[in-house]
């Protein structure tokens, strides 16, 4: 495909993303209230002395200052809680304009893929939503007694989606390390060679990545990443032998037996588990 036509692709592409996230957006509109009322849920479970009183009743509420601050925080909310409602639909087309670069054997991945990443993000936003429970009441406790949080809508609803958007990107970590190992671009033995360091970069962006700096938070993200991590890895070794098996079956079924063997003529390195014989 010539270049103009891959920017007439990439551009058709974009638009249909772009209608697909404001049809979202405009669902994520309607839907505002459960969908306000299930992200305040964690901070209304925070102790009622650790919470000012908005109203008579202690009843638990989230306040705004400025005039077009109710109306920004529910666009807001809209647009992300779209976003996330029509990630399968958008990330299909992404797919799909990566699918003609690759080989037919490799397309067959689409669904799996898409259905994946999918299923991954619920995962990690789920996660993100428990975590919140214990998290708040620990962020909001730390201030001592005597004292009460009076958050604003913009400001706690901010911090509860960027939350459940980082856990949920980060679960897809695995999954683009196994679609990178199936299309040959990252093989098993370089991330066996490289997995103590893969998992120091997991805490490290843990740590960077969640907005609160407690130590909770951080290991809540971190570790079922690494479990995430060890899962793909042990998928790519496996994968890799098979692959290994296949194609050496498949040479050796080709080879004629009047063609000698193709032999390394620079020998690799002696392995130290191997025993050496001296000879006389």
């Amino acid at each position: 495909m010539p270049v103009i036509s891959h920017l007439r692709e990439l551009r058709r592409r974009l638009i249909v993303v772009m209608l697909i996230l404001m049809a979202g957006g405009i669902v994520g509109y309607l839907l505002y209230p459960p969908i306000l009322h299930f992200l305040e849920h964690p901070y209304c479970s925070v102790p009622a002395d650790k919470r000012f009183p908005g109203t008579k009743d202690s009843q638990c509420v989230l306040v705004y200052t400025g005039v077009l601050d109710g109306f920004t925080t529910r666009l807001k909310v809209s647009v992300i809680s779209g976003a996330v409602l029509t990630s399968p639909l958008w990330l299909y087309q992404v797919w799909a304009f990566i699918t003609p670069g690759l080989r037919k054997s490799e397309r067959k991945y689409t669904v799996i893929f898409v259905a994946l990443s999918t299923v991954l993000f619920a995962a990690g936003a789920s996660l993100a939503y428990l975590v919140l429970y214990k998290g708040l009441n620990v962020l909001i406790s730390a201030a001592g007694s005597g004292t009460a949080a009076l958050l604003t809508a913009n400001s706690y609803l901010s911090f509860v989606t960027l939350m459940l958007v980082i856990f949920g990107a980060a679960f897809e970590l695995p999954l683009l390390v196994v679609m990178a190992n199936l299309v040959g671009v990252l093989p098993a033995r370089l991330l066996k060679k490289s997995q103590r360091l893969g998992i120091f970069l997991i805490f490290l962006f843990a740590a960077i990545a969640t907005p609160s700096t407690d130590p909770f938070t951080m290991c809540a993200m971190a570790v079922p990443m690494v479990v995430l991590f060890e899962m793909a890895v042990l998928f790519a070794l496996v994968h890799d032998k098979g692959k290994a098996r296949r194609m050496a079956a498949l040479t050796a079924a080709e080879l004629p037996d009047d063609v000698p063997s193709q032999i390394d003529p620079i020998p690799g390195p002696i392995n130290d588990d191997m025993p050496i014989q001296s000879g006389r």
